[in-house]
């Protein structure tokens, strides 16, 4: 699961596998937070491409 600010980051070719939430509120601290299925946070940020370098490690290849 993907938990970020509007119109920031993508899931892309994950999004059968990655739920991307968007939080329009103030309380989410930072950018984005990437949870690993077991819930454990895998990644925080705000780079794309950051985030696409880890999705393959907890999520497999693209769709």
């Amino acid at each position: 699961m993907l938990v970020g600010r509007p119109g920031r980051l993508s899931v892309g070719g994950w999004a059968d596998r990655v739920d991307h939430v968007v939080d329009t509120g103030e309380e989410l601290a930072t950018p984005a937070v990437l949870l690993r299925p077991d819930g454990h946070v895998a990644w925080v940020g705000e780079d794309q491409g950051d985030l696409l370098d880890r999705l393959p490690r907890w999520f497999g290849a693209t769709a």
